[in-house]
């Protein structure tokens, strides 16, 4: 089953499965399905066309799926263009909402890189070869 063009597990009920669009969250599944007058119990396979166009229909009042998207990227566009304190953390791809980072955020930040001292025959080596390369 499709819904605004994202596919829609059929084996899950529809409360759980209407949550695979962008935008639909667990907190207004209630609105949307008594808005549409469905039982979230059911599975999605089970959906008469009649439930289908209803849903659908109470879907199209929300900002879903590529409009959300485009919202929410122009949101972070703003404030990198304005030079806000949040927009700088989204450029240097930081955690945005205050977390601490010294120990930890792994997922934002990346796999660790061990940057330590290194000898000083090592850096001759190093800067021998880029004198090599610039000539």
């Amino acid at each position: 089953m499709r819904f605004l063009g994202t596919n829609i597990p059929d084996d899950k009920r529809i409360d759980i499965a209407l949550t695979y669009l962008y935008g639909i969250g667990r907190s207004n599944i209630k609105k949307i399905l008594t808005a549409a007058s469905v039982d979230g119990s059911i599975r999605a396979k089970v959906l008469s066309e009649d439930e289908v166009k209803k849903l659908t229909k109470v879907l199209e009042s929300y900002k879903l799926e590529g409009d959300l998207r485009a919202e929410v990227s122009g949101n972070i566009r703003t404030l990198r263009d304005i030079g806000a304190y949040r927009g700088l953390r989204h450029a240097r791809n930081l955690p945005v909402r205050g977390q601490r980072t010294r120990s930890n955020a792994r997922t934002k930040r990346g796999k660790r890189m061990t940057i330590g001292a290194i000898k000083k025959e090592v850096a001759a080596k190093i800067e021998a070869a880029t004198a090599a390369k610039t000539k």
